[in-house]
């Protein structure tokens, strides 16, 4: 008799225990009462009604799921493998369990189809240097999808885009002769600003032939310190006028 009596307190104590729940302060537990939904309760000290409330204890905190890499052929038709992160948490628990079977495998399937299909309207020049504009239409596109579910999906971000070798080597042709465009364009700029400021110095000059004959003598002098042997110099008509006359005279 005693026996059986602490039997049926050892069952009492197990089914008191089972009947208590303790959740942390990110986690919210959605009860069902004879399989239908109560609501979802938490933190703290949750209390069961045992054999008859089923409890199913779901996470609050931000996600980071990797979406796997996703062969995607863009626009252009050139064939591209991407990865992305993506970042989301729950904000309705009751609808996360109810309206979707397992929304973290639901949400990584919506992640890797959203992935594929805008990576594929857009060409290859756009997802390299657009990438901020391409991460934010996923995540409006994830977002709207996974709103039923009660998901919030805070952002998306492009990781890694694993180009063929030979789309490689024409991009790094196409971004050398970029470079080259750009110094020859700096270059010819440079030497239209040089010839104004040539031509302006002439400007000024040419009003005042004293200055151009001191402009000839410190050339004289710059070359000069060269210590080069032989210097042959073209001497201005104007520099000798005056002695011609004299000798005339």
């Amino acid at each position: 008799m005693q026996f059986l009596g602490l039997i049926i307190f050892v069952m009492v104590v197990m089914t008191l225990a089972s009947s208590i729940r303790i959740l942390r302060e990110y986690e919210r537990g959605v009860i069902f009462r004879l399989g239908r939904l109560v609501g979802s309760k938490g933190p703290g000290l949750i209390i069961l009604i045992p054999f008859i409330d089923r409890m199913v204890s779901v996470s609050l905190r931000t996600i980071a799921m990797d979406i796997p890499s996703q062969d995607v052929i863009t626009k252009d038709n050139v064939s591209v493998k991407v990865n992305a992160v993506l970042y989301f948490r729950v904000l309705d628990p009751s609808k996360a369990i109810t309206e979707v079977e397992d929304y973290y495998y639901a949400t990584s399937q919506l992640a890797q189809t959203t992935l594929r299909s805008v990576l594929g309207g857009a060409e290859l020049d756009e997802m390299l240097s657009e990438r901020e504009k391409i991460n934010n239409s996923l995540a409006e596109i994830i977002d709207r999808h996974s709103d039923p579910w009660g998901i919030k999906v805070s952002l998306v971000e492009i990781k890694h885009a694993d180009l063929p070798q030979e789309m490689q080597r024409v991009i790094a042709r196409q971004a050398e002769s970029e470079r080259e465009r750009r110094s020859k364009i700096i270059h010819a700029e440079g030497e239209l600003q040089a010839s104004a400021k040539l031509a302006e110095a002439a400007t000024v000059m040419s009003k005042s032939p004293i200055a151009i004959q001191l402009r000839f003598l410190q050339t004289l002098t710059e070359v000069a310190a060269e210590n080069n042997s032989t210097i042959v110099f073209p001497i201005p008509i104007d520099l000798i006028t005056s002695f011609m006359e004299k000798l005339k005279k």
